[in-house]
């Protein structure tokens, strides 16, 4: 312990599990991650040996994405966040709005529902489990944006300047568990913006959009009271220790500064993967259109345009 009896880095507790039974939490983040991305990998797998394709820069992004919460959850970087507010933040951000966008980007849950194999007729498998989950009303309620946009915000507000955040950053485990929370409630507010899996909502482009600003500015008027303050705000990190070489107030500030910054890049690259979904989802339907049109023989353009005749007929 320091002289504020604040711990530092090499006095903070493992997690405990029952009496002497210690456990790091860091291994079991780590298996879970490497249990997603090797299910992940089986998945692809099987579409390939059946004959099917997958994207590759699916893969690609749900690897970032699980990898960049191996990043924040199994490095010291977690041992940082115990002490630092700034680190913490970072780990925040990243964990709540930048591994989220990169595993939906990866459409995980299209992926099992085309890999899984059907149970057959009266049977309940893990595909029909996955369906039955993604159809039930639990689902309608937490991916809704009246669910998803305040749960998104008091993640903020409701957490940071509450006694809730202190409590949970008592121990190890309370602050790794504040991470899956972010997690959680970064996955389901961006599942239905980014619109790449299949979901109980499916809002349009132009509402995806707003429920995405709706959310992200949020962020910003965070970080900027942050910055703001004239003390401490957080009692957790209100008295670093002297070995750290900030204070509480310039690592406050610079907790803000990225809170604040951070807001941005996630919205840009939701922006970008809306544009993109919106001009392909236009070409198939022209494409759509085309194929209708050579099936029935261009009827009705032909249609139309004995329309336009009979208008020029009534003119003259």
């Amino acid at each position: 312990m320091d002289h504020d009896g604040h711990g530092t880095m090499a006095d903070l507790p493992p997690f405990t599990l029952g009496r002497g039974l210690e456990l790091s939490p860091e291994p079991f983040f780590l298996v879970s991650c490497l249990l997603a991305l090797a299910l992940y990998g089986w998945g692809v797998l099987r579409l390939r040996q059946r004959g099917d394709t997958w994207q590759t820069g699916r893969t690609v992004s749900f690897a970032l994405g699980v990898l960049t919460v191996a990043l924040v959850m199994c490095t010291r970087l977690n041992d940082y966040g115990m002490v630092l507010f700034s680190v913490h933040m970072v780990q925040h951000m990243v964990i709540s709005m930048l591994s989220p966008i990169l595993v939906l980007l990866g459409a995980p849950v299209t992926l099992a529902l085309r890999a899984l194999p059907a149970a057959g007729r009266g049977r309940r498998g893990p595909r029909e489990i996955l369906v039955a989950v993604l159809h039930s009303r639990y689902m309608r309620v937490v991916t809704h944006p009246g669910f998803t946009i305040p749960m998104f915000i008091a993640s903020l507000y409701a957490l940071y300047f509450t006694p809730l955040f202190d409590f949970l950053m008592e121990s190890r485990a309370g602050h790794l568990g504040m991470m899956v929370h972010f997690l959680a409630v970064g996955l389901v507010f961006f599942w239905p913006i980014m619109g790449v899996d299949p979901g109980p909502h499916r809002p349009g482009y132009v509402m995806r959009m707003l429920e995405l600003f709706a959310g992200m500015p949020f962020h910003a008027f965070f970080g900027i009271a942050l910055m703001m303050a004239g003390e401490p705000m957080v009692e957790t990190y209100a008295n670093p220790s002297a070995s750290l070489g900030v204070t509480a107030l310039s690592d406050q500030n610079a907790a803000g500064g990225i809170a604040w910054a951070f807001s941005e890049i996630p919205t840009v690259i939701v922006l970008i993967a809306l544009v993109f979904q919106w001009y392909f989802s236009e070409q198939r339907q022209a494409r759509r259109d085309d194929r209708a049109a050579d099936r029935n023989g261009d009827q009705d353009l032909t249609a139309y345009n004995a329309y336009l005749a009979s208008l020029q007929a009534r003119g003259q």
